[in-house]
């Protein structure tokens, strides 16, 4: 079974990247390809820079993101323990 906070946050990035790019493919947590490529959009955005936007969000925001992207990673790992991560360990 798939966690619901994955799922809500595979849709919110594709329909983010659907605006941006009308040939976009949607990810879908059945492909072994497309999981990865979500853990690599995770790390992304768990990188220092991303996470904190330069610095310019407040420490709660920061925090807040963190405990988001970190419980979505935890959730794709378990789905597949296979998925390489390099900023969530």
């Amino acid at each position: 079974m798939i966690d619901k906070e994955l799922q809500d946050y595979v849709a919110k990035k594709n329909s983010w990247n659907k605006v941006f790019d009308r040939n976009y493919k949607t990810l879908c947590l059945t492909s072994a390809v497309d999981r990865q490529k979500i853990a690599n959009i995770i790390d992304s955005e768990l990188s220092p820079e991303n996470l904190t936007c330069d610095g310019e969000l407040p420490r709660t925001h920061i925090a807040h993101r963190y405990k988001q992207l970190t419980k979505v990673a935890k959730q794709l790992k378990a789905l597949d323990p296979t998925v390489k991560f390099y900023e969530y360990a």
